[in-house]
């Protein structure tokens, strides 16, 4: 057990480290002290929360999740309550293990044995799907609705600036635009989280402002309270009805075990569908360890000491140590590790929870004010349906300037994303490679700017490649399965981290240890749930 009181001369570097040997040993220094969190300090402590908040308002959250409600109403959005507490609590932990080394979580993945060789090939497997540009697809079509004023038809002929193009030609070539364009925030700014911050910020600001402008003036009560409700209706599924075999509403499982009327009869084939949406709630898949990157960038904990990642144009002064620097254990360091911990807690609960709860209330209160119950589409049909709703209930003096909104929203829930997407991405693998590729802990601090500049040119070529080959949105539907089974084990993998790298001071209570562990199977158990429907086993 460690002396709290002992105030010791700090070496350069751990002699004892837990870990693998074939990762670097860290160094030691004094942990920062954490800010005073007041009212004029709160909106400039805004980092990670606030990006990956608002990246978490994306595809999910304007198709799948309104789609859903659309169905079957509020009372299912019980499980995206469950998908958000159990990220809140992940996100925390992972930022926990940043505070201490000033590294990203992927790196202590990698120091635990067998070793990053081995750790390298399955997270390659679970970070799958994540370097198709899907959502640069995805966010083509609202903007060529608002370029034609109406969604497009891939066979059709249009008239733009003189010229005939088809419907498919112009999605094409705005699918290359978009996601070119999205890529621009990554090589400019400085700090590459500036960056982020002010793309999401202003996504954030208008998105959500005019879907609450649309909540507030065209939404009853009946649908606010169906939707704030649902939240902690735990346990409403989708039931048959026994003679017809059709989807005959929602009935509460636990209500109807207490009355004695037993387990009603679940229609097992539209599970799949539910467990889309808790895996849409929130962040998901292995987008969430951006969190602790972040949490270095923005210099909270140990991550003041060790760096940030610049962008290519700017942050020329800007330079990101190789290992992480972690400090002696003292019952000073000890306090000041708790307040840092404190700040990330109200990042969590203040800005990154609430916003995935917001951005996912908002569209599905939309679908449930203007769409009849047991619609049944797909993807962008809904997304029409509903602005063509909001069109009508406006009147037609500002009917056509709110579709076009209700759209233009669309297009901004999922084009800053394919930024956020791309940096997560990328820098998973360039802080691993960065730390644990002997050849290039030889490089200076400062290029680390051209090793993620290196990076992003190739995933935007791949990107653009996949762009004209392949339909990116076909390859997600496995690569979603795969996303719940990624979080679902990095519960595991972080709560292991945790427990065994940090000191015993510093280590998660048994109420976190216990959220991981049922996060990891709530997540695993909708992977094999998806999966099986895919399977048609279900």
């Amino acid at each position: 057990m460690a002396d709290l009181s002992a105030q010791t001369t700090q070496p350069q570097t751990l002699i004892h480290q837990p870990g693998v040997a074939s990762m670097p040993p860290w160094t030691v220094g004094k942990l920062p002290e954490a800010p005073r969190l007041t009212l004029r300090s709160w909106a400039m402590l805004l980092g990670p929360g606030l990006i990956m908040g608002g990246a978490s308002i994306g595809g999910g959250e304007w198709l799948a999740g309104p789609l859903t409600t659309a169905r079957y109403g509020g009372a299912i959005l019980w499980l995206a309550t469950m998908s958000i507490v159990a990220q809140v609590i992940y996100n925390l932990e992972i930022s926990r293990y940043t505070l201490y080394t000033g590294e990203p979580i992927f790196n202590g993945k990698f120091r635990l044995p067998p070793g990053p060789l081995f750790w390298m090939f399955v997270y390659l497997f679970l970070d799958f799907g994540s370097v198709f540009p899907y959502l640069a697809a995805g966010a083509a079509t609202p903007l060529a609705a608002v370029i034609l004023g109406e969604l497009p038809e891939k066979t059709h002929s249009y008239t733009l600036l003189g010229h005939n193009i088809t419907g498919f030609a112009l999605l094409q070539v705005l699918k290359y635009v978009i996601f070119i364009g999205m890529m621009a925030p990554l090589v400019i700014g400085g700090k590459v989280l500036n960056s982020l911050k002010a793309v999401i910020g202003f996504k954030v600001v208008f998105v959500l402002g005019f879907l609450l402008l649309l909540a507030v003036m065209y939404s009853s009560l009946d649908t606010w309270q169906e939707i704030l409700s649902g939240f902690f209706k735990f346990g409403s599924v989708p039931v048959l009805d026994p003679s017809s075999q059709s989807v005959a509403g929602m009935e509460n499982v636990f209500v109807s075990l207490w009355q004695g009327r037993g387990l009603p009869k679940i229609d097992w084939h539209l599970i799949g569908e539910l467990g889309a949406l808790a895996a849409i709630s929130g962040s998901g898949g292995l987008t969430n360890t951006a969190i602790s990157a972040y949490t270095r960038d923005q210099g909270w904990g140990m991550g003041k000491l060790v760096g940030a990642v610049p962008s290519i144009f700017g942050g020329r002064e800007l330079k990101l140590a190789h290992t992480g620097k972690v400090f002696l254990i003292s019952r000073e360091s000890v306090a000041r590790f708790r307040r840092w911990y404190h700040v990330v807690l109200r990042d969590q609960l203040v800005v990154w929870g609430p916003a995935c709860f917001v951005g996912i209330a908002l569209p599905c209160m939309l679908s449930v004010q203007f769409l009849p119950r047991n619609t049944v589409a797909d993807d962008w049909v809904v997304a029409g349906m509903t602005a063509d709703g909001v069109r009508t209930a406006v009147g037609p003096t500002w009917g056509q300037w709110y579709w076009l909104m209700v759209l233009f929203c669309g297009f901004l829930v999922l084009a800053p994303n394919v930024t956020t997407t791309a940096d997560g991405v990328i820098r998973r693998w360039v802080d691993v490679c960065w730390t644990a590729i002997p050849a290039m802990r030889a490089w200076d601090p400062h290029r680390i700017r051209g090793l993620y500049f290196g990076a992003l040119c190739c995933y935007a070529a791949f990107g653009l490649v996949s762009l004209t080959l392949w339909d990116p949105v076909t390859l997600l539907k496995w690569a979603g399965n795969i996303y719940n089974a990624a979080l679902g084990f990095s519960c595991w993998h972080v709560l292991a981290v945790n427990c065994i790298l940090l000191p015993r001071e510093l280590r998660p209570n048994w109420g976190l240890r216990l959220g991981l562990v049922i996060g990891g199977v709530f997540f695993m158990a909708l992977s094999v749930v998806s999966t099986m429907k895919m399977l048609h086993r279900i």
